[in-house]
């Protein structure tokens, strides 16, 4: 019972990134958005999946990269903010270390690989 306890703080920190997010557009105005929920092997993590993506001109049924993993692996740090997982960028299929902020409807994702950072403003689909 205390183990119960003790893991629903968790759980609920780690739920505050959960829901639907759309990525920055690119250079090209195409745009995905990406559903955070708990990992399959680790309920306390979150982890992300593309579930629909978007050119100009409208959706694209058709991206190859539709249901792959784009988060994985993120813990809460408290206060709105997971990290110690990773991101993978499907424009240069590089794997990135990262960081999640959640800040009200917007998600700071922050991406490095060594002293190479990105950082993007995600917005919360309703």
């Amino acid at each position: 019972m205390i183990a119960a306890v003790l893991l629903v703080p968790t759980l609920a920190q780690a739920g505050g990134a959960d829901g639907v997010w759309k990525t920055a557009s690119d250079d090209r105005g195409g745009y995905l958005e990406v559903t955070i929920a708990p990992c399959g092997s680790d309920a306390a993590r979150s982890c992300g999946t593309i579930t629909r993506a978007f050119t100009k001109a409208g959706e694209d049924p058709g991206y190859a990269h539709l249901g792959k993993l784009i988060i994985k692996d993120m813990a809460p740090d408290g206060d709105g903010k997971l990290s110690g997982g990773s991101i993978w960028n499907p424009e240069d299929g590089k794997t990135y270390d990262s960081k999640l902020t959640v800040k009200g409807s917007t998600l700071e994702v922050d991406g490095c690989v060594m002293i190479f950072c990105k950082e993007q403003d995600w917005t919360r689909v309703k």
